[in-house]
This record gives structure tokens, C-alpha cells and sequence, in this order.
């Protein structure tokens, strides 16, 4: 029997937080395909999630299948709870790395990490822990830290609470950070720092003139300022029986006191708790600027009660509130326009340079599938005339709330290089703490007293300890992924941003990604004894009933064309990437692919027929054949044109050094080669089933050694999920593009992938410049202390190599989009000059 589908929204079946958790969605699929009659279980749509569920009605049916979808993933969502927690402040790249492995050190959590920002994202199974033990732990940590307990989650906006902590009245995502975290607030570090420098200075200056108690006292002043948090954490690090650089640091500045050095081991200690606390300075930049979008959304809104309107909190709004959005006035929810025409700025959430115009809707159109000049979101910024928006989410829900919650998990995800130096320090730490040791000895080789070689291993211990290593990787990420919040691009955490840095290989998907997704009937072609008007009833009567990107084209030039709307199919389904049947006046109806007639039976395609399909194939058209009963009234031809700027885009990536683009798509191989010769791909692929593409994307991730899959997250998620790095557009309003794309371009516009890619390109050489200055520093100071070079000297050197990887990271928070190069084409004549396509006039078909 033949297969059939069932389709089933995931929120329905992973109730409260489960659907956020790619995990849990994953698991539901994989049990639901290991059932006896399910072949094929995965998740489609692009606006409304839903798991689309394969299987044989023989061997279970429908109602069985959705029973078990609804058992399976309501058992999923009990069983496993998601949390979000943000520390008040930042903190370092290490202590950030030793909090995630305590959490994946407790019984019952599944899943952890923690960014040097302060955000973490803990998954853990409800049978052996709940929520509020792992809250309190969290807090137990974070008063460990020095820092406030019962810091809020990393979103945008938080419910209303009644505890304490809810009534200290912050704005949403600004944290303690004004507030607590020492006597001088969140620069108590970098205070205590400072003081310690003053004392050293004090006590060197007071040693030309006096001896004794009164310079020591100093010194050891300095010791106590600059020493305090490298002790406690490094106390705390050592009850996890942990030995990390700050216990070097200090037993290296403990070793210069016991040699008398007070001079050298207090500058020791000044330095290292500077760059600390300016490491810690770095992160807070990096951390405000992310969290600079979650202010974007204004507090209060104008909501209209009949006719007045009233100023409320935007935590007030329901869905279906009508609000007043005045001139110049920021949106305070996402909503359709129902009155009143203007131009908005959308470029806070979707990175658009220009204003979009809006105007009102003509009918209820769901939020979900309203055209881009009805919709407007939450933190856009009115232009000059007066709109009336029907509230479509809560403000908890809108696209800037769950921007600003994924850019904060973001955060605490580790990139491949982050994770490589994490198993360095693993092996460096010991190695370095048994080469001092033996330096320690050398006094029993070598001529010289036990204080010479005891100053010799501690000047090493300085050298070699990464400091400037901990830090390259996780200042350069953070910049990156707030820098990219503000291009309007959402990259999720360290890895999609390194990889797509690295990569030579894009893969495209054609419609709604290279082309604009809404083609035109441009050929009608019955045989000899049907006419025009039979053909384009007959197709538009069952395309009406599809839900296929082709068949509102039909549907139109059928209205354009016909004197009278044609009437309504019955029992229209879809043969999945051939085409569609229906019943239509007691006919059955067959419309799609040329090949398709192979295999659903009935008489062979007609000469006349199929040169007429064939022509218009080989022209760049996608051909629709439609059959009723055992007639064939003819051919339909439409045409997909590309999107502005898609050869311009393509001439982008080229210089930015993408070798190799590739178009994907299921019109036949002349459609795509016409598209791809106009856009000036490297090559294009057409005739693809969505597993096709799927199987494609695996052959360059292994040919290749990685491949981004850029598309719309409609039908080419599967291929998106298979790619080192899957790219969605239009992810604004676009819940499911939002959950599954590594990176979302939230306005559908082609035009910021070269700003991506830009932006990941700068941020991978940014780390390898990083490495470079850490480890190469180490290398040389090393040899170098062991030679003779004094403590003092190597704690400048060592601190400096600290600051100048941070300062370098902090850099990508000023990258500036490129223009987009216009493409150049070469004329067939050998040896003619190259010709500029302009950005007014794009390619057309």
C-alpha cells in the first residue's frame, strides 16, 4: 500500500519547553522511526513547526501514529526540563569552563555550558533534579564568584516574580551589574587592581629612602589588592581539586616573596589582576552589546480601548489588542498593520538599510503568512505616519524577545578552537607544573645556589602560563556573534561562526532563496482539439487546494485569463516532488513533472505533448503537464525570476574567496542552468528530490571537508540540517527558521549573506592572530626566563600578550559591511575587456 503522511504541530506534541530544545526534537524523531510501520519521521514548515510523520497505513494508522507522536513527545517534555540563567556579571574564560563541568559533573544534567558573558543554558533530566536545586546551586556558585544569587534568565523579557530579586525594578537584560558585586560595584576588580599598582608604586618609591617594615608593608598592601580574587578563585578551584593558571600565578608570586622579591611578586600580582580585570572589562563590552538589543522594544504602549486609546506596559499586551504606533516611535510588539501607511525602519531586527514601507492589511491574514508590507515587529522604529498594529504575539514571544534569548545561549557555546584550547590547557597546565619542578633541581646539576634555580622556575611559571590562550578564542567569538546581532544576522555561538569562516564550498537552494519564489505563468500550450480556457480551469481548480509554491501562480493567470472562477476539486493530495492529483468534474486529474506520467499509470505522454514540454524545458521554463481522465490538455510554462542583487551577491563571495557555489534545485537541469549562467554560479544541480539534496550535501561535507546550505527553511531543511553550516532568510517572524538554522538572516533579503560571511572570515583570522600572539609569546618567554630574563620583565611581556588579544578581539565589534561589488562578466571575444553589470539593472531570464 502506498505510504502516507501525517503532519503534526511540535508544540502540541513537546508542550512547555520542549519544542526550543533541538534534542528533544531530535529524540521524538528517532523513536517515532524505529516504530514498526513509520518509515520516515522529520520536521518541516517554515512558519508553523510541525513534525511530518511517514508510514504505512497497513501496518498502523493515522490515529495510532498520532497517539504515539503525542505519547512519545509528552513523556519527552516531562522527563527533560531546559534553563536559562544569567550571572550578573562576566567572568572569566576559565572560571566560565570550570562552572560548565561542575553542572555536567551533577547527577541528572544532560547538558551544559556556560560563556564567559555569564549566560548558561542547562538541560537535565527531571527524574533526578529539579529546577530549583539546580537554581540554588547556580546561586551557591555565583555567591562563590563574588557575585549576586538569582540572576535572571538570558532573555529580553522575564515574566513578572514576586521573590526579592524581581523587585529591584531592572531594565529587561540589564542584569546587577550597576549593583552588586563588590564594595565598588562591577569594577571592584579593576579597583582593587589599581590600588594594588598604587601600593606597589608607594612601596618602591618609600625603598630609596627607607627599609625595613615600612616598603614591605606596601608590598604586602599590594599583595592583598592584587591577589584577593586570583585567591579565592583559585581556593575555590583547588576544593574542586582543580589546579588552574591562577593557582600559578599565585605560588609563582608566593616563590618571589620567599626569595625577598616583594617587588617582583607584587608587579606580578598587579598585572595579572589588571588583566583580569580588563579581560573581565572586554567580556561586559561584548555582553552590553548583545544585550543592547533586548532594549530596543519600548516599555509602554498605546493600546486602544474603543476609542481612546491607553498607555499600558508592554508585558499587558494580549493578541488581538489593537496599539498606536506614533511617528518616530519604536513598535512595541509584532502585529499586522490595520490602519494608517509608513515607512519603518526594520534594521534593528533585520539588519535592512532602507525602510520598508507599510500599509494596512485588507483582511485577517495570520501574522505567519501576512505579506512583508502588513508585518511589522517589536523594536522597529516608526517613520513618519501614524499606524494602528493588531497585536500578533505576546511580548514575551515577538522576534526580538527570541533573538536576544538565542544570542544570549549563543553565548555560552564553545567554538572547535575554543574546545582545542581547552585540551591544551589540560596537558600545558601539568607539563609546565612538572618542568618547574625539575627546574627547581637544577641546582643539583648545576654550579649554582637553590635561589637562583627556585627564581629561574618561578620566572618559567610566569612564561608559561596561557593566559592571553584562555582569552583569544572566547573575546573574538562574543564580539563576533554581538557584531552580527547588529547586522541583523543571528549566528548561533562559536562554531556556525568559525566554520562558515573557513569554508570554500555555499550550497543555494533556488526558489525563494536565488530567485524571488513567486513565479508567473508565461506559456500556455494545449494540443490541437483542447482549448486554453479547459487547460487553465482544469489546472487552477486543483492548484487552488495545494499548498506548492507553483500553484498560486496557476491559480492567478487562471483569474486574469477566465471569464468565471473554475469550480472545486476534490481529493487533492500531493505525490511529493513530482506533482499533484485531484478529482475534478468526475475526473481524475494528474499535473506535474513529465516523468511523473511513468509511474502513475494511465496513457503515455503524447508526441505533440511532450516536444512541447521538452521545448519549453530547454528555454529555462518549469514545465507542468496536465492530464484529466485518459486526455492530456496540455503544457503549462512558468518562470521564476532571480532576487536584486543575487549576481551581485554571488561576485561578493567570490572575492571573498568562496571557490565554490552551487544551486540545488527541482526544476529540470535547463531551468537551473539558465538561472545559475545568469547569476554566474560555478555550477547548478537540478532535477533534485529534497533527499537528493540531502544526499548531495553529505558527498561535498565529504569531498569538501564542509558546505553551507543556504535556503528559506521550507523545504530544504533537511539539507540545511546535513551542512557544516545551514543558513536560513528570512528568519524574522520565522519560528522554525529561527530554532533550526545555525545562522538566520532575519530579513529575507540575499543581500546580507556577503556581511556573514564577511564577518565570519574577519573572525577566524582574528583567532588565528590570537593563537598566534599566546602561544608564540609563550614560546619565547619560556626559553627566555630560562635563560635569565628577570620575573618583572616576563609579567610585562606575558600581561601585554593578554591585553593586545583582547583589544585585537574587541575589534570585530567595528566591522564594516563591505558594498556589494557589482558583478563582472567576461565576453565570449578572447582578449576583451570585462564588462560591469550595474546594480541598477540585475540580470534577467
Amino acid at each position: 500500500m502506498a505510504e502516507e503522511k501525517l503532519r503534526l504541530a511540535i508544540p502540541v506534541l513537546l508542550p512547555s519547553d520542549g519544542d526550543a530544545c533541538e534534542r528533544c526534537v531530535q529524540e521524538l524523531t528517532e523513536i517515532l522511526k524505529g516504530r514498526t510501520g513509520v518509515a520516515e519521521a522529520h520536521v518541516e514548515g517554515r512558519e508553523d513547526a510541525h513534525l511530518c510523520i511517514h508510514f504505512d497505513p497497513s501496518l498502523i494508522t493515522p490515529s495510532q501514529v498520532r497517539a504515539l507522536a503525542k505519547q512519545q513527545g509528552a513523556r519527552i517534555a516531562e522527563s527533560f526540563g531546559h534553563m536559562n540563567y544569567r550571572l550578573a556579571q562576566p567572568m572569566h574564560a576559565r572560571a566560565a569552563r570550570t562552572l560548565a563541568e561542575d553542572l555536567r559533573a551533577k547527577p541528572g544534567v544532560v547538558r551544559a555550558e556556560v560563556g564567559s558573558t555569564g549566560a548558561a543554558i542547562v538541560e537535565f533530566d527531571r527524574n533526578q533534579l529539579d529546577e530549583q536545586t539546580l537554581r540554588a546551586f547556580l546561586d551557591s556558585r555565583a555567591v562563590a564568584l563574588g557575585q549576586a544569587p538569582g540572576a535572571e534568565a538570558p532573555s529580553s523579557f522575564v515574566e513578572p516574580s514576586n521573590d526579592d530579586h524581581a523587585a529591584h525594578g531592572h531594565r529587561p537584560g540589564e542584569g546587577h551589574g550597576h549593583k552588586h558585586g563588590g564594595v565598588f560595584g562591577e569594577r571592584t576588580e579593576l579597583v582593587f587592581a589599581v590600588l594594588s599598582g598604587v601600593a606597589l608604586l608607594v612601596g618602591w618609591l618609600a625603598s630609596f629612602r627607607l627599609s625595613g617594615p615600612v616598603p614591605l608593608g606596601f608590598y604586602v598592601l599590594a599583595y592583598g589588592f592584587g591577589g584577593y580574587f586570583t585567591l579565592r578563585e583559585a581556593l575555590e578551584n583547588l576544593r574542586n581539586r582543580r589546579f588552574e593558571i591562577d593557582t600559578l600565578m599565585l605560588v609563582a608570586a608566593a616563590g618571589a616573596a620567599a626569595l625577598g622579591e616583594w617587588a617582583e611578586g607584587a608587579l606580578l600580582l598587579v598585572l595579572f589582576s589588571l588583566g583580569h580585570a580588563l579581560e573581565q572589562y572586554a567580556m561586559g563590552r561584548a555582553r552590553r552589546a548583545i544585550e543592547a538589543l533586548a532594549e530596543l522594544a519600548p516599555e509602554r504602549a498605546s493600546r486602544k480601548r474603543g476609542d481612546v486609546f491607553e498607555e499600558v506596559p508592554v508585558e499587558a499586551l494580549q493578541v488581538g489588542d489593537i496599539v498606536l504606533v506614533r511617528p518616530n516611535e519604536r513598535l512595541a510588539a509584532d502585529g499586522v498593520v490595520v490602519l494608517g501607511e509608513s515607512a519603518v525602519n526594520q534594521a534593528p531586527v533585520t539588519g535592512e538599510s532602507m525602510p520598508v514601507e507599510k500599509r494596512p492589511s485588507t483582511s485577517e491574514t495570520p501574522f505567519e503568512t501576512a505579506d512583508a508590507a502588513h508585518k511589522v515587529f517589536a523594536g522597529t522604529i516608526n517613520g513618519a505616519g501614524a499606524l494602528e498594529v493588531r497585536v500578533a504575539r505576546l511580548s514575551s514571544q515577538s522576534t526580538l524577545a527570541r533573538v536576544v534569548t538565542m544570542v544570549a545561549e549563543a553565548e555560552a557555546q564553545r567554538s572547535p578552537t575554543q574546545r582545542f584550547t581547552d585540551k591544551f590547557e589540560r596537558i600545558f597546565v601539568p607539563a609546565v607544573l612538572a618542568g618547574v619542578v625539575a627546574l627547581m633541581f637544577a641546582w643539583v646539576v648545576v654550579d649554582e645556589p637553590f635561589s637562583v634555580s627556585f627564581y629561574r622556575a618561578m620566572a618559567v611559571l610566569v612564561a608559561a602560563s596561557p593566559c592571553a590562550l584562555a582569552i583569544s578564542v572566547p573575546s573574538a567569538v562574543l564580539s563576533g556573534v554581538a557584531r552580527a546581532g547588529r547586522g541583523g544576522v543571528l549566528v548561533k555561538g562559536g562554531g556556525p561562526l568559525e566554520n562558515l569562516g573557513t569554508l570554500q564550498a555555499l550550497a543555494f537552494d533556488k526558489t525563494g532563496t536565488l530567485t524571488e519564489g513567486r513565479p508567473r505563468v508565461t506559456d500556455v500550450v494545449p494540443p490541437i482539439g483542447v482549448t486554453k480556457e479547459r487547460l487553465l480551469e482544469t489546472a487552477a481548480a486543483v492548484e487552488a487546494l495545494s499548498d506548492h509554491p507553483l500553484a498560486s501562480a496557476v491559480v492567478t493567470a487562471a483569474s486574469e485569463a477566465l471569464s468565471a472562477p473554475p469550480g472545486r476539486a476534490e481529493e487533492v493530495e500531493s505525490i511529493t516532488g513530482h506533482g499533484v492529483r485531484g478529482r475534478y468534474r468526475g475526473e481524475d486529474v494528474h499535473i506535474g513533472k513529465l516523468n511523473m506520467f511513468e509511474t502513475v499509470g494511465g496513457p503515455p505522454v503524447p508526441d505533440e505533448v511532450r516536444g512541447e514540454a521538452e521545448r519549453l524545458a530547454a528555454s529555462g521554463r518549469t514545465v507542468m503537464v496536465v492530464r484529466s481522465g485518459e486526455t492530456y490538455l496540455g503544457v503549462l510554462g512558468l518562470q521564476d525570476t532571480p532576487r536584486e542583487g543575487a549576481a551581485e551577491v554571488i561576485a561578493s563571495l567570490r572575492q571573498l574567496g568562496v571557490k565554490r557555489m552551487i544551486m540545488l534545485s527541482g526544476d529540470n537541469q535547463g531551468v537551473a542552468d539558465a538561472i545559475a549562467a545568469k547569476l554566474g554560479l560555478t555550477e547548478a544541480k537540478g532535477g533534485l528530490m529534497p533527499e537528493d539534496k540531502v544526499a548531495f550535501i553529505k558527498t561535498m561535507r565529504e569531498q569538501r571537508g564542509g558546505v553551507a546550505m543556504i535556503g528559506d527553511g521550507v523545504n530544504d531543511a533537511p539539507a540545511m540540517a546535513n551542512a557544516t553550516v545551514g543558513i536560513a532568510m528570512g528568519a524574522a517572524g520565522s519560528d522554525v527558521a529561527l530554532e533550526t538554522a545555525d545562522v538566520a538572516l532575519m530579513a529575507d533579503d540575499l543581500r546580507r549573506l556577503p556581511f556573514a560571511v564577511g564577518l565570519s572570515r574577519q573572525t577566524s583570522a582574528i583567532i588565528k592572530q590570537n593563537l598566534f600572539v599566546s602561544l608564540g609569546m609563550v614560546a619565547f618567554l619560556i626559553p627566555a626566563t630560562i635563560f635569565g630574563l628577570k620575573i618583572g620583565v616576563a609579567v610585562i611581556f606575558h600581561e601585554g600578550s593578554t591585553l593586545l588579544v583582547v583589544a585585537n578581539a574587541l575589534r570585530l565589534l567595528a566591522f564594516a559591511e563591505k558594498p556589494l561589488r557589482a558583478r563582472i562578466v567576461q565576453t565570449p571575444r578572447r582578449g576583451s575587456k570585462r564588462a560591469m553589470l550595474p546594480d541598477s539593472q540585475p540580470p534577467d531570464l
